[in-house]
């Protein structure tokens, strides 16, 4: 590909586009981009001359600010402030020339005027359902979506406004660009056509011949930061893994040298890690979507990270329900504030702006400082994670000039288009600069300070970390446990996904294939750790795994469960005051002792009833109801209409499963609400299942292993499938034996909507059973019915019974999963080959670039 440098400013056609845009601004000033205290002009005479005074307060307070921070950079300030007055002064105000003024007066800000401005011409990103849904990666479901025609460009306002080309692509999209602390270098993430997929690139700021510095193909590259360090890091579909809600690729944190070798990961989340930005204590700043036992839509939030991949910590909006997505920060100078998008899960990467101070809080309204629009921060914690959908107009793409001054990609009122935007805190706003068919990723051309170099934590060489717990009980939302209730710490893992069907099961979002009842996690058991008179805790982690934490009585029964997850990397210690507990404060001094658990070596993780393993709702817990409850509890008895615990499988899950969930007996939580609950708000203490096995029914007796296991997956959300990957991709649910002409032939002959059975809210109860099928219910009714139909019925469910014993799906033994999904598990395992090789190379001093094998 050879780019393209050419100058602009002189195109009468150019000219007409500029001169457009501005009229645009204007327009677009007086209908719906005024400050607040304008309103919204157009009404009565009156009400316009309110706006413009507003305006011109705007204006006057910025001009007088400019002059204060910029005494000699600002010459002509109190020019400005005369032709204020002048306008002022007038009988009727002319809104014409207090808008050319505002440009003039705006544009004069040095941190605008002094250096060129980069930013990228393109299309909006196609709609394809989640704010991350914008890699639209060879070989993945929304490849299609992908849009070319774009370019890399400057704009030097205290020039006319004269435009050069740096780069253009015009099958591809050029997107993410970076500026290095000196100025003189470009990172860009670079796609050439359709056929290709995002890779990293760097030119020179003055132009030249780009070059390629990552190379493997099947993933994106995206998101590129240079570190002060030296090296680079960006987000990568490299850990390939799908959104568990639905079947879009993700991505995670990665790093590599300056030359583009070691490539390595440094984030694990199950979901997507992105936007990266440097704080100015060298951490990086990033938006995390994951989900641990809550809701799809409403876990988008910001976390920090070291440079090497320790110290993952949340910074805003984790327990936040809207905005959806809390992604593209970028800090303020003094690294106490951040701006970034409030935008919606089911959206494009847009929405409102927002400065937050998590001084303030790290959830909810009390931390948002401003928005733009201004009416946007009433939406924080209201409504539900789309609820940011309706914010106008839309803005994406921000960077903070300083405290005050911030740039932005923002839509001009003409659909989706989107151009250069100016916002300041004094009510300004500017559209500096718009052209087809978008602008995006404004940001200064220019130096800037180095953050300081955090020194490595992490042994690239493997071995695990440790993990201290000053005392369990600090902290919110532990009210009610006593002291010493808490004699357990356990250690849960929640794997990624890596396949995907496309036919689905409702439960609270879209199970591509079902999982569970409601919740989206598979879950594997780890260990527990003994938790000391104190409180505290101290134990060895596995490094590289995605992992939470609930905390245990003496019956084994959670009291308390963290809906969120955490990695370490191997050699890293990390530590915490207790559970929930106030993130911007210190632990407590007064009076503070050494942790009992610091005393002696960590604990070793204690496995539950065996190794670690994917938890098996048919493999752990049905074999306590087939022992102790299903001599009543089955098909026909009278206790069995009451709760049917039999073992059989359906279409989607087994008999049991279904009942104890559809009737309310587990007390789990599903994909649960953003907010952090109480403790023992759910779980097994919540549960009625629980609760009468513990008070004794009709003479049954369990064994501790027994009630244990009951608890335990209770505790654990009540999981069903051990794995993500399955046998039936086109079928009912990614599940069912039956085909899509079985199911509709069985429908039709029993009037049982087996289609409308493969979501939780139109769910009648097992209606056929796979293992027995004479005692399928949805049989029941055509006994005496016209001749043949039950004898079709029934060798239909025999069919399916067949094809189990065949082809077993994974809630039975010798399931082997389909041929789409074991390609997809195999380039996982490749991928983490390559990984291991370049961690190994980095450990070792070596270089090791991408090669084609890669």
């Amino acid at each position: 590909m050879a780019p393209r440098a050419r100058e602009e400013s002189g195109a009468a056609e150019d000219m007409k586009r500029m001169q457009t845009g501005y009229l645009v601004a204007i327009v677009g000033l007086s209908l719906w981009l005024a400050p607040p205290a304008a309103g919204r002009p157009g009404g009565s005479g009156q009400e316009a001359a309110r706006a413009l005074g507003a305006r011109d307060e705007a204006l006057r307070r910025a001009i007088e600010d400019l002059m204060a921070t910029f005494p000699e950079r600002y010459p002509r300030g109190a020019e400005y402030l005369r032709r204020l007055d002048a306008i002022e002064a007038e009988t009727a105000a002319d809104p014409d020339r207090l808008d050319a003024l505002r440009r003039e007066a705006l544009i004069a800000n040095p941190l605008v005027s002094d250096h060129p401005l980069l930013f990228v011409v393109r299309r909006q990103y196609r709609s394809d359902h989640h704010n991350t849904a914008t890699l639209f990666q060879t070989g993945e479901v929304n490849t299609a979506s992908f849009e070319g025609g774009s370019a890399l460009k400057t704009i030097e306002l205290g020039e006319g406004g004269r435009v050069r080309t740096l780069l253009e692509v015009p099958a591809g999209v050029v997107r993410d660009p970076e500026v290095h602390f000196d100025g003189r270098s470009i990172l860009v993430s670079l796609r050439q056509d359709a056929g290709d997929d995002y890779h990293l690139w760097e030119l020179e700021a003055d132009g030249g011949e780009p070059r390629q510095l990552t190379f493997a193909p099947g993933v994106a590259d995206v998101d590129p930061l240079y570190l002060p360090d030296g090296g680079i890091a960006f987000t990568s579909s490299r850990e390939p893994k799908y959104c568990m809600c639905n079947q879009h690729i993700m991505a995670n944190l990665f790093r590599m040298d300056a030359d583009g070798a070691n490539i390595h990961q440094i984030g694990k989340s199950t979901l997507f890690e992105g936007h990266g930005a440097l704080l100015p204590d060298g951490r990086i700043l990033y938006d995390r979507w994951e989900y641990v036992d809550r809701n799809f839509g409403d876990a988008q939030g910001l976390w920090t990270v070291w440079p090497d991949g320790t110290g993952h910590a949340v910074y805003w909006g984790n327990n936040t329900c809207s905005p959806g997505g809390a992604i593209d920060a970028r800090p303020l100078p003094g690294g106490q504030r951040a701006v970034c998008v409030f935008g919606s899960c089911h959206d494009r990467p847009w929405g409102a702006l927002a400065v937050i101070d998590r001084r303030l809080g790290v959830d909810g309204r009390p931390s948002v400082v401003r928005t733009w629009p201004a009416s946007a921060v009433e939406l924080v914690g209201q409504g539900d994670w789309d609820t940011f959908k309706r914010v106008r107009p839309r803005y994406e793409d921000p960077w903070p000039l300083s405290e005050k001054h911030f740039l932005c990609a923002g839509t001009i009122g003409e659909g989706e288009r989107t151009g250069i935007w100016l916002l300041d805190v004094f009510g300004n706003q500017l559209l500096l600069h718009a052209e087809e068919p978008g602008c995006f990723d404004p940001m200064p051309l220019s130096a800037r300070p180095r953050p300081p170099v955090l020194p490595p934590r992490r042994q690239l060489a493997g071995g695990t970390s440790q993990l201290y717990v000053t005392d369990v009980h600090q902290g919110t939302h532990m009210r009610g446990v006593e002291r010493g209730e808490v004699k357990y710490l356990r250690v849960i893992e929640s794997p990624e996904k890596r396949t995907f069907t496309h036919p689905a099961w409702g439960g609270q979002g879209v199970q591509k294939p079902a999982m569970n009842w409601h919740d989206f996690n598979n879950k594997r058991i780890l260990g527990t750790v003994p938790v000391e008179a104190d409180g505290s805790a101290y134990f060895e982690l596995p490094s590289d795994t995605y992992v939470y934490f609930q905390l245990l009585d003496a019956d084994g029964m959670m009291v308390q469960s963290m809906r969120s997850g955490m990695m370490t990397q191997a050699g890293e210690r990390v530590g915490c005051t207790g559970c929930h507990e106030e993130r911007r404060g210190a632990p407590p001094v007064e009076g503070a002792k050494m942790p009992i658990a610091l005393g002696r070596a960590p604990s070793r993780l204690e496995g539950w009833r065996g190794p670690p393993r994917p938890f098996s709702y048919v493999a752990e817990v049905q074999p306590v109801f087939d022992r102790a409850c299903v001599s009543c509890h089955d098909f026909g008895p009278e206790a069995g209409g009451m709760l049917n615990l039999a073992p059989d499988r359906a279409t989607t899950f087994n008999a049991s499963y279904n009942e104890l969930w559809r009737k309310g007996y587990v007390g789990a939580i599903g994909a649960g609400p953003a907010g952090i609950q109480e403790a023992r708000a759910w779980g097994s203490h919540a549960s009625r299942l629980v609760q009468v096995l513990r008070e004794g029914h009709e003479g049954v007796e369990l064994s501790p292993e027994e009630l244990d296991r009951i608890v335990t997956w209770i505790d654990l959300n009540a999981p069903y499938y051990p794995d993500y990957a399955c046998a039936y991709p086109d079928n009912l649910g990614g599940r069912s034996p039956l085909d899509e002409g079985q199911t509709r032939r069985l429908a039709e002959l029993t009037g049982v909507p087996f289609s409308k059975l493969a979501d939780h809210r139109g769910n009648r109860g097992p209606q056929l059973s796979f293992d027995r099928p004479e005692l399928s219910p949805c049989l029941i009714p055509l006994k005496d019915a016209e001749p043949g139909g039950h004898a079709e019925a029934l060798t239909i469910i025999l069919a399916g019974q067949s094809e189990l014993r065949g082809r077993p799906r994974a809630d039975m033994p010798g399931f082997r999963a389909c041929e789409a999904d074991r390609r997809r598990l195999e380039k996982y395992a490749h991928r983490q080959r390559v990984e291991l090789e370049n961690r190994a190379a980095a450990a070792e001093g070596r270089k090791r670039y991408e090669g084609p094998a890669d």
